[in-house]
């Protein structure tokens, strides 16, 4: 699996604002950690909660329930999780003193590889329920507050996006022009440095229906652009219709090309990939469909051959160098993102040397690197000549030294040009609003340039650290 756009260790996410009638309902504080999918996961526990009689806050102290959806990709993550639940057992008992309720639940990743664990460790947690599981959040929560303390973390039998509620079209609207839809659940590759397969399961697509109708949804409410998520997503494969009114196995670049046709619906991306499920209607869809914006995150790991083969990827850096060649054949003004992991157990200096080369040649808009860290129960775990934390951390910073500068070059490379922008939002300084190029920077724009949800040309003039400044053209 590859869901390395970890974009941040923490995430606070609170999904969604209070409703009106938040004075007489109860309330339920969620933080997210780690990436998109969670965000997601963090969002559809909260419509399941509110069609349960609560409303999101963001604040801590005032709700009655909080839950931690949590992620375990780092090291250390679970240990994070547990000085997090110190504090809010603290506020807990703080509540009780004063006669009123504060349930905790820790959802996520970390609550379907500890299970029982959390609860023995933290007793002030009321629940622990895992990824595929959260659809029955309100069951649980009654059985909690008739005095049980549960762990959910069976994979559900049941397809738990067919029991979620879907949120209403007010709170679709609070979260912005922009939304993930995960399409694509599980991993069957079990990279030797991966937990995913055994907090996620096995590889589980979204029938097309179920997809298109809830993209349908988001455009009604003024979605402009969707993400489709898996932790594989391109090797999302459902059962769609064809002309004749016959069914047929779509794979993601049909679903990409059926999507586009909704209303309102102006751009789509989709991550995270795996090279080995890039097929030729994917790279396709890349070519033929405008809405289909021209940025790719594509996970290589490592350029040695070596380590990938330990890693257990099944591709070459041959592989994956001629794999972008077709894609940017396809697509030349596509940008390419990747995730690195520098320090995997037997990497020589001479392996993370072929990284860097491949580095070079690829010559990346954006990346995601880190230092190998053991994830308990994985094979890399249990493997010898472990490398030592100050060479990973040397070799981290030569990389991510290299990545900068590239992503910089790309973002000077853009200076003069003329682009589409969506203003997703009022920026920081006043008199700004902030918008996204089609490459994922955020596009600073005078707050007149246009409405948010507008897709408008603009002129770059100039970069920031990450961003990207800009003129109506």
């Amino acid at each position: 699996m590859d869901l390395n756009t970890i974009e941040s260790d923490d995430i606070g996410t609170v999904a969604g604002q209070p409703a009106a009638n938040a004075t007489a309902a109860k309330k339920v504080f969620v933080k997210t950690y780690g990436c998109q999918m969670n965000v997601y996961d963090s969002q559809r526990m909260t419509d399941a909660l509110v069609a349960d009689g609560y409303t999101a806050t963001d604040a801590i102290g005032e709700a009655d329930l909080v839950l931690l959806n949590t992620c375990h990709i780092r090291e250390k993550a679970a240990e994070k999780v547990y000085s997090e639940l110190g504090r809010i057992r603290d506020m807990k008992a703080e509540r009780a003193s004063a006669g009123r309720e504060m349930l905790i639940g820790v959802a996520g990743c970390v609550a379907q590889a500890e299970g029982a664990e959390i609860i023995r460790r933290s007793p002030a947690v009321d629940l622990v329920i895992g990824p595929q599981t959260y659809h029955r959040l309100p069951d649980v929560l009654a059985r909690v507050r008739g005095g049980e303390k549960i762990v959910e973390t069976e994979y559900a039998i049941e397809d738990k996006f067919e029991h979620l509620p879907q949120p209403k079209r007010a709170e679709v609207i609070k979260r912005g022009v922009t939304a993930f839809l995960t399409v694509q659940e599980g991993c069957d590759k079990f990279c030797t440095f991966c937990v995913v397969p055994y907090t996620r399961g096995s590889e589980v697509s979204r029938p097309v229906a179920q997809i298109v109708a809830e993209a349908e949804r988001l455009a009604e409410a003024g979605v402009r652009e969707v993400t489709l998520l898996g932790q594989n997503v391109n090797a999302w494969h459902g059962q769609g219709e064809t002309k004749g009114g016959k069914t047929a196995e779509w794979g993601l670049g049909r679903l990409l090309f059926r999507l586009a046709e909704i209303p309102g619906l102006a751009r789509l991306r989709y991550t995270t990939s795996h090279p080995r499920d890039m097929d030729d209607e994917l790279i396709a869809a890349h070519r033929d469909l405008a809405a289909l914006m021209p940025y790719l995150h594509l996970p290589v790991q490592s350029g040695s051959d070596r380590i990938l083969k330990a890693m257990n990827r099944r591709h070459t850096a041959k592989d994956y160098l001629a794999l972008l060649d077709r894609i940017r054949a396809a697509r030349p003004d596509i940008a390419l993102s990747g995730d690195f992991i520098v320090g995997f157990p037997g990497e020589t200096e001479a392996d993370f040397e072929a990284t860097m080369d491949l580095v070079r040649q690829v010559n990346y808009a954006s990346a995601f690197s880190f230092k190998y860290s053991p994830r308990p129960g994985t094979p890399g775990a249990e493997m010898s000549d472990h490398v030592p934390e100050a060479v990973k951390d040397d070799r981290l910073q030569r990389l991510q030294a290299l990545l900068l500068k590239q992503q910089q070059d790309f973002g000077l490379s853009l200076i003069g040009s003329t682009i589409d922008t969506l203003i997703e939002k009022p920026g920081r300084q006043a008199g700004q609003k902030v918008g996204r190029s089609p490459w994922l920077q955020p596009v600073i724009v005078d707050e007149n340039a246009g409405e948010i949800g507008d897709i408008i040309k603009v002129r770059i003039t100039k970069t920031g650290y990450n961003s990207l400044f800009a003129e109506l053209a």
